[in-house]
């Protein structure tokens, strides 16, 4: 008996062996493994510094574009407000112009009788002296007139205000 007692120690110290062989051998897989790892994670933490240090680089071209911009909107609320004065500015002038052009357009209709009176008398009143200076100089000129074609207007419109 004592040598199945040998025996099952020998069995025993064969397999713990064998166990711990198998045990080193993936203990070192393991060990090649978590180095790799440890490698690409401080190759990591280098690109994550070189993108930290871009975002921030990136970062500040931002801001820097934003105030421009912002700059650059206060400028153009500036010119916008010119341009609107300018053109109230230019609407009040046409409405003053077509004030005063409907103004004078209503006097001379008011006043184209009158004129027309005028003109008239105008008229009589040449071929009276044409006459007078005729007769004073001996010459006959009693079929001449010296009176000018005025048209007489007889239609009187009102002007329409755009």
């Amino acid at each position: 008996m004592e040598i199945l007692l040998y025996l099952s120690v020998a069995i025993i110290a064969v397999a713990f062996a064998v166990l711990v062989y198998f045990l080193v051998k993936t203990l070192k897989s393991l060990q090649s493994t978590l180095d790799n790892v440890a490698g690409t994670l401080t190759g990591l933490e280098t690109q994550m510094q070189g993108i930290t240090t871009e975002t921030t680089v990136l970062l500040h071209k931002t801001n820097a574009l934003a105030d421009d911009i912002q700059d650059k909107s206060v400028r153009l609320n500036t010119v916008v407000q010119a341009v609107q004065d300018v053109g109230a500015s230019v609407q009040q002038l046409n409405r003053s112009v077509k004030n005063v052009s409907a103004s004078v357009s209503n006097g001379i209709e008011n006043n184209s009788e009158k004129i027309s009176a005028a003109i008239q008398w105008g008229n009589t009143a040449m071929d009276l002296w044409s006459k007078w200076k005729s007769r004073k100089n001996g010459t006959n000129t009693e079929g001449a007139s010296v009176r000018a074609a005025v048209p007489m207007k007889t239609n009187t419109t009102t002007p329409q205000n755009n």
